[in-house]
């Protein structure tokens, strides 16, 4: 049986973070992932190869199997949803939150408050439970700029030490969420090469001092 792996990881502060876990668990690329152009890199192990994709697209290649394992943010996982994915281990990296933040004396005078965000599914989610409506507009970046230009009354999006924040003049107001980064298996991986895969996530489990 085919045993061979494909790891799905994102550039940045992930893939930083999660190289000493890999390493532990004895798997190590051979490309410079920063300075290699390449998309998919080999690792000491002939049978291991680590794919280099977009943070948010790291659910789909794993939930379709184009990666048999990966790392993504838990605030990912929240707005993919998690079809098709196993989440066996919370990998206590690359640690923050998702908040609401906004002006600290903001008072929306439109009928319905208005949240900037990529992350529209768990915005949606967060105000409904709250029994609260507002409407939504979709930003991918540059979040901050929303309430000063009047766009939007507040924005949700991950804080990590809040400076970017406090630049622009914003606050954190609400806890959405504590997020870190986690690992995704795929269903049908999971029964192929359950013995691979088991083995890696203890590992890793070992490694990142889960209990």
């Amino acid at each position: 049986m085919n045993s061979a792996l494909t790891i799905a990881l994102s550039k940045g502060r992930i893939f930083k973070d999660t190289l000493p876990l890999l390493a532990a668990a004895g798997i190590e690329p051979v490309d410079d992932p920063e300075s290699s152009r390449k998309l998919i890199l080999d690792t000491n192990l002939d049978d291991v190869k680590l794919v280099i994709i977009r943070a948010a697209d790291v659910p789909t290649y794993v939930g379709y199997g184009a990666a048999d394992v990966g790392v993504a943010g838990k605030d990912v996982l929240m707005e993919h949803g998690g079809e098709g994915l196993y989440e066996p281990l919370d990998l206590g990296i690359a640690r923050c939150r998702l908040m609401v933040a906004g002006p600290e004396t903001g008072n929306s005078k439109r009928r319905r408050m208005r949240i900037a965000t990529k992350y529209v599914k768990s915005t949606r989610r967060f105000y409904a439970d709250r029994q609260e409506q507002v409407e939504i507009i979709k930003l991918y970046g540059s979040m901050e700029l929303a309430p000063l230009v009047g766009l939007a009354d507040r924005i949700v999006d991950v804080v990590d030490t809040g400076n970017t924040l406090k630049a622009n003049g914003l606050v954190p107001l609400e806890h959405i969420a504590d997020i870190s980064s986690r690992l995704v298996v795929n269903r049908a991986s999971m029964k192929m090469k359950h013995a691979r895969i088991a083995g890696l996530i203890e590992k890793l489990r070992v490694a990142c001092g889960s209990k």
